[in-house]
């Protein structure tokens, strides 16, 4: 039978429901890990709070901050939102022996639109690629992100935003296999004698 105090907790890692973005497919069937400090939950409004180094992870993924607060809406789907002095995003990417990480300072997971927002100093990178700008959304759905800058104000201009991508690698260039045989020199017959 379970205490009280542990019903609190399991009714906790039940609302968390990772989206399926970049994910790897099975990590949805694994169990929910939290680390918290604290953690307060109100069952009427569906909102749970964890607070203090705050580390979740569910299979390949894993995130981690300051504090996150997750909800739940009326047709069970979650939005859960991570806050830190840059908060961080990983997870390894379907069929791929790759992650994908992000980071920002706060970091929002939508699991009926399955996107996942970052904010502020936002970074996402994939493999040696990578993107920076103050909003990144992620669709995946359609494996499409978006980058955004800060709008310009009188005492600044607008942060741009910046992205490195990495060349394909090449092929190098197709040498013959070793036959095996002796090699090819010229012989004395074909050279002229002085």
């Amino acid at each position: 039978m379970l205490q009280p105090t542990n019903k609190l907790l399991l009714a906790a890692f039940m609302l968390l429901c990772i989206p399926p973005c970049f994910a790897e497919r099975a990590d949805s069937d694994k169990p929910i890990h939290l680390e918290a400090d604290q953690v307060r939950i109100d069952d009427a409004k569906q909102i749970s709070t964890f607070t203090g180094n705050v580390k979740l992870s569910q299979g390949t993924l894993l995130i981690r901050g300051d504090k996150i607060v997750v909800t739940q809406d009326q047709d069970g789907f979650k939005h859960g939102t991570a806050y830190g002095n840059t908060a961080s995003f990983r997870q390894k990417r379907e069929g791929l022996d790759e992650y994908v990480e992000g980071y920002g300072e706060r970091i929002e997971y939508d699991t009926r639109a399955e996107t996942v927002d970052f904010y502020v100093r936002a970074r996402l990178k994939r493999d040696m690629d990578e993107v920076l700008g103050e909003h990144i959304t992620y669709s995946a759905k359609t494996e499409i992100f978006q980058v955004n800058g800060s709008a310009s104000t009188e005492s600044s201009p607008p942060k741009r935003v910046r992205a490195v991508l990495q060349p394909n690698p090449r092929e190098e260039a197709a040498v013959p296999p070793d036959s095996g045989g002796l090699p090819i020199t010229p012989s004395e017959i074909l050279t002229p004698k002085p």
